[in-house]
Formats: C-alpha cells, sequence, structure tokens
C-alpha cells in the first residue's frame, strides 16, 4: 500500500527547532520524512540524520529526501542509540533533535502490521521488523500479572485485571493468534453497557502492547536524559507525544533537567553540583490547530513540547 504521512504541527515544529543552515539534525523518528524534508530545505552546509526502525519508512524517506541526499544521512536503527550512531558518523553534538512518537498513520493502515484493532491481521505490532520478539509474544507468553501490569500502566485502562484474566483463560484453549481472536477477548472481558460508552473497547489494550512490544516509553526516557550530551549549546529538542504517559515523561524530564539543585531544602547550602542544563521554550505544550485537525483528526491528542540546551 501507499506510504501516506502528514506531517503534525510541521510550521510549529520548524519554527521550534530554530534551524542553523550549517547546523545537524537528528529525525529520530523518520517515517515518511515530511518534517525531515522541511528541515534539509533549510540546510545549505549542515546535515540531516534520519533515523528510523522500520524499514518500509526508511524506503519511503529516501524518495522523498532523494534532492537532497548530499545534505542527509539515513540509518535503520531506534532512536535510543543515537549517541552509538553519532559515535560511528565521527558527529560530537548536534543542533537539533525531533521527535515524532507513536505509531504512524501508514503503521495503522497498513493492516497487515498488526497495529489496528480494526484490521484483521497476525499479532505482530514491530516497529523493527528484524526484531524476533512481538505481540504475539505478549499475549501469548506474559503471566496474567505481568499483562494486567502492562494494561494497567501502559493502557491506563481500569479493566486490566479483568481483560488479563480473559486472554489467559482464553489462551488455555489455543494461542491468540490474530488482531481480531485479541479484539474478541477484550470485549468479552468489558462489560456491554461500558463498551457502548465510547471509544474502541481494545484501543487502550492495543496501545499498552504496543509500547510493552516497542518498549516505547523506556526508550524515550534513556533519550532525554542524553540532551546534555547529544545537543550542543542553543541546540534544541521537539517531542511530539500522543498519550499522557509519554507527554508526563517529557515534561517530568525537562522539569529535572530545568532544576538548578536537587539537595534536601534542610541543607545549609548546595551539596549535590547540579546545573540547569536546559530552557524549557514551552511552558505549556503546543497542540494543532482547529485548522489542522480538519485536514489531520489524528493530531487531536499530539503534544509538543520544546527545550534549548543552556
Amino acid at each position: 500500500m501507499e506510504f501516506k504521512h502528514i506531517p503534525i504541527m510541521l510550521e510549529e515544529v520548524i519554527d521550534g527547532l530554530n534551524i542553523k543552515e550549517n547546523g545537524i539534525y537528528i529525525d529520530g523518528t523518520l517515517g515518511g520524512a515530511g518534517h525531515s524534508l522541511e528541515i534539509v530545505k533549510r540546510l545549505s552546509s549542515g546535515k540531516l540524520i534520519g533515523i528510523d526502525q522500520d524499514e518500509r519508512a526508511l524506503e519511503k524517506a529516501r524518495e522523498v529526501l532523494e534532492p537532497y541526499r548530499d545534505r542527509t544521512i539515513l540509518v535503520h536503527d531506534n532512536y535510543e542509540n543515537i549517541d552509538r550512531i553519532l559515535k560511528e558518523l565521527n558527529i560530537d553534538k548536534v543542533d537539533g533533535i525531533l521527535l515524532d512518537l507513536g505509531v504512524s498513520s501508514y503503521q495503522l493502515d497498513a493492516g497487515e502490521r498488526g497495529f489496528s484493532h480494526n484490521k484483521d491481521a497476525m499479532l505482530d505490532m514491530r516497529m523493527d521488523r528484524t526484531r524476533e520478539f512481538s505481540a504475539w509474544d505478549v499475549v501469548n507468553n506474559y503471566s496474567k500479572e505481568e499483562l494486567e501490569k502492562i494494561i494497567w500502566e501502559y493502557g491506563e485502562d481500569r479493566w486490566a485485571k479483568r481483560i488479563a484474566e480473559f486472554i489467559i483463560a482464553e489462551r488455555k484453549q489455543k494461542p491468540i493468534d490474530t488482531t481480531l481472536e485479541l479484539v474478541s477477548v477484550i470485549k468479552k472481558a468489558i462489560p456491554k453497557k461500558v463498551r457502548m460508552e465510547g471509544g474502541h473497547p481494545a484501543k487502550k489494550t492495543f496501545q499498552a502492547i504496543r509500547i510493552e512490544v516497542n518498549r516505547e516509553l523506556d526508550v524515550l526516557g534513556n533519550l532525554i536524559n542524553k540532551i546534555s550530551r547529544l545537543l550542543n549549546p542553543h541546540g534544541r529538542i521537539a517531542i511530539i507525544s500522543f498519550h499522557s504517559l509519554e507527554d508526563r515523561i517529557v515534561k517530568d524530564a525537562f522539569k529535572e533537567l530545568y532544576r538548578d539543585c536537587i539537595c534536601p531544602p534542610e541543607l545549609p547550602q548546595c551539596m549535590c553540583d547540579k546545573t540547569r542544563e536546559i530552557e524549557i521554550i514551552t511552558r505549556k505544550p503546543i497542540v494543532a490547530d482547529e485548522i489542522e485537525l480538519k485536514t489531520n483528526p489524528r493530531a487531536r491528542s499530539a503534544k509538543l513540547r520544546i527545550a534549548e540546551k543552556i
């Protein structure tokens, strides 16, 4: 199928990165290169490093960025490994990092990838399809306690315990192999009256399993903690998140990097030697305006936060 990609809050992201024509920029979630195309257009002697786990995304990005191939480096990897990638490229620090988190429109629309609860496919949900661990392994091999934990924590679903119990009971009969088989189990676990209240009953569980398969929250936290080592002074990081867990991690990490001192208040003087590492550019997250939402409804839950290295 065609790889369609509508970059979210494109203008706000480009403005927020404060691009220098000779700078080095990383798009850690390259996707269809919608944001990257606008970044690379603004470079002269600078470079864009595009990273993605999804080989299909890299193929599409290579096509889109072909006119600017002298300014682009594309890497099949996880953005968690940015420091190693830069070392291999003999680059010390960069001037900007962009992360557009979550699952792409293409991945949702490509039914065979197993991300969508509306399309029948084998349970997969791997962003990097060279890895062996998939949604099938989570659903069929995790204990009841492990399933309940990820559905509660990553899906924020109050029916996590019942869903976990129903999954365990179902797979005793036979493995749960497909997305719609899993949807059927989830629907049985959630009372009909609750299912009628709004939203697809499997949405939160699918989100939770996808996050677990791709280690999304761990990877995000690891990357933000590396900001000081990765960015040049006045370099910026822009992160678009799509659910409260991601946004909370970004918000809290930015706050921690902004703090000057972490000593207990009863100490007469600072003993921690911590110094402020960033300025927070967006005190409140930027959200898509109504004009964008009319053309791209998937932007409705997006939040953009930006910080600058001191």
